[in-house]
């Protein structure tokens, strides 16, 4: 016997036989009281795949519901059939039932929608047992419609009723009914897939459509295994009003792939198994083409990106189907905010006060963002040490222009979209030398949540607006300047002055330079350097003002803390960006890196410590 129930895409797309009969378009059909069943069935368009079967079946079949009767039949519409055929693999039309074995199968499948006594929907009772005259039963259900059970999980609903005939009466269903022992024949020689699941599935039709017009059904007909979370067909509905799409062929082709992909995730995964938190989809519309992320949680039920698993733990031989009540949609960098309850503060304060400006901005999907969210145990912990306004310290959170993933990520800065008082962009210190770690303080510790329009990183701490102080400590180049600004000048608090209001522009020494230093003072530390010298040459590298790269002109000659006025000059030579000439008169000083920008001021880098003029 051929296989049966493995989807395949040929079988919706070639037209299905249709036998000489009426052209009439009336779904009702003429009826009369000289119209047999077979009479009616031709006469009805929507029909004519059913009178396909008869003829293909044989077995007698037309000829013995042209009889005198009487017979009820439950006639499949056209649709159903193309359902049913939909999980029936090596055939392209009913013509493909060609052996005698085959044609018996059919047979049983058709005799099971026939009652061998008269049946008007009067007649009918919720509960009521009907045999068939395959020898099977059929069982009627009244509640909210008039409904036929078979041996499969889905009732065919009555969609036209009573029908008369002059040898009985005819009443339309939306479903092929099965018998049991076509189901266990069936079940004995082919296994069945997460897509054949779901073409049994009247509920699921629409997204069977789907799949064939995504052209995804050998992909899900694959080994897998795949975990599908199937959207029912008012879901679908809902889906399609929403997005202002009047049926399924308008939408597009590469949309519908991206948001039917984004239904499937890798792997066997029962309901038991599900955890809360984050799975990759099979959907490739995250921003740079990476997969989409799906939030599962688990917190009494099963959601997935807030939409609720209604019918879990569907088993096929190469995953797992489990039911949706609403399509999921393609998420943005909001969508996540909003779908994971452990960003609940973060919604809260950039929704406070109807304020839409983040969420106007995060939604834009014509711009990539990196977003470092804050858990809620973040926000409890947050005291606004500096009172920093907190609409400033949530647009520190976010990176415009690019979405930076973990892999990505590198000893780096990064400018946020907050700003200092002069409309500066502030920067931002990234460090991946174990794990990754934002201004020093606060630690990713989810990573890499794609959304279509860029990436979240959970982090488990609020990252204050910085002052020149944050750079210093967390950027380990910096390293022999923060002993220097602490430890080794314990009288003055350089700290507390650096973290003040400012605004300073501090040229900051980098770790190798400070060796250098210790080399030429035949020093083993920083330590080691008399207190009152190094005050003088640290505060021989602070400037009053904000002065950025820009503000920079050749022979400019600002006066230092300290008191000693210091020379730039520009264009730098060799791979500086500028040349110094410090208050000692040493020339080979170069600026390395400019513009780390704190709230409080900027920080240029150095390539050798500066010195004071030690005469005066």
């Amino acid at each position: 016997m051929k296989h049966f129930f493995k989807t395949s895409l040929i079988l919706l797309c070639v037209a299905f036989i249709t036998w000489s009969c009426s052209d009439d378009d009336d779904n009702n059909g003429d009826g009369g009281d000289d119209s047999t069943i077979v009479d009616l069935a031709l006469g009805t368009s929507d029909l004519s795949t059913l009178v396909a079967a008869l003829n293909q079946a044989d077995a007698g079949l037309v000829e013995t519901l042209n009889g005198t009767g009487p017979f009820t039949v439950f006639a499949p519409t056209n649709a159903a059939f193309n359902t049913l055929l939909a999980s029936l693999d090596d055939f392209s039309s009913l013509e493909d039932f060609d052996t005698a074995e085959e044609r018996a199968l059919l047979a049983s499948i058709l005799t099971y929608h026939v009652v061998a006594a008269e049946a008007f929907s009067t007649d009918l009772s919720d509960g009521q047992t009907l045999a068939t005259v395959n020898g099977a039963s059929i069982t009627v259900s009244l509640d909210g419609g008039v409904f036929i059970q078979d041996a499969t999980d889905t009732d065919a609903e009555v969609t036209s009723a009573d029908i008369d005939a002059s040898n009985g009466v005819v009443h339309i269903i939306n479903k092929v009914l099965l018998p049991q022992a076509v189901i266990d024949a069936i079940n004995a020689t082919d296994p069945t897939t997460v897509v054949d699941l779901a073409a049994v599935n009247g509920d699921l039709s629409n997204l069977v459509n789907a799949l064939l017009a995504a052209d995804l059904v050998d992909t899900l007909n694959g080994d897998g295994p795949f975990t599908v979370f199937a959207p029912t067909n008012a879901a679908f509905a809902a889906f399609l009003e929403a997005n202002d799409f009047d049926a399924l062929e308008d939408v597009p082709v590469e949309l519908l792939t991206d948001v039917l992909l984004n239904h499937v995730v890798s792997g066997d995964n029962p309901s038991a198994s599900l955890t809360t938190g984050y799975v990759s989809s099979l959907s490739t519309a995250g921003e740079g083409g990476r997969n989409l992320s799906l939030f599962v949680n688990t917190d009494g039920g099963v959601s997935v990106n807030g939409v609720n698993v209604s019918g879990p733990d569907n088993t096929a031989t190469n995953g797992v189907v489990h039911v949706v009540d609403a399509v999921i949609g393609l998420p943005t960098i909001v969508d996540h905010a909003l779908n994971n309850p452990e960003f609940s503060s973060l919604v809260g304060a950039l929704t406070a006060d109807g304020n839409t400006t983040f969420t106007d901005i995060l939604t834009d999907d014509q711009m990539s963002f990196t977003v470092f969210a804050p858990v809620n145990n973040a926000f409890t912990a947050f005291t606004n040490p500096n009172g920093n306004d907190i609409n400033d310290i949530l647009s520190y959170h976010v990176i415009a222009g690019t979405a930076a993933f973990s892999d990505q990520l590198m000893n780096m800065y990064v400018s946020p979209l907050a700003e200092n008082g002069d409309g500066d962009n502030l920067s931002q210190y990234i460090n991946t030398d174990n794990g990754v770690t934002i201004n020093g303080t606060s630690n990713v510790v989810i990573a890499d949540v794609v959304a279509t329009n860029g990436v979240v990183h959970a982090v488990d701490a609020v990252i204050d607006l910085p002052t020149v102080v944050t750079f210093a400590i967390a950027d380990p180049t910096f390293a022999p300047l923060v002993t220097a600004l602490t430890s080794a000048t314990p009288n003055t608090d350089f700290a507390a002055v650096l973290s003040g209001d400012g605004p300073f522009t501090v040229f900051a020494p980098t770790n190798i330079a400070f060796d250098n230093l210790l080399t030429a003072l035949s020093v083993d530390m920083v330590s080691d350097i008399e207190e009152g010298l190094l005050t003088s040459v640290l505060e021989h590298h602070v400037v009053s003002g904000n002065i950025r790269s820009g503000d920079l002109t050749d022979g400019i000659s600002p006066a230092t803390l300290e008191g000693d006025n210091i020379i730039i000059n520009l264009p730098g030579t060799g791979d500086n960006i500028a040349d110094v000439t410090d208050g000692a008169g040493n020339d080979d000083i170069g600026i390395i890196a400019v513009d780390v920008q704190a709230n409080n001021g900027v920080i240029h880098v150095l390539n050798k410590v500066m010195l004071p003029d030690t005469e005066n």
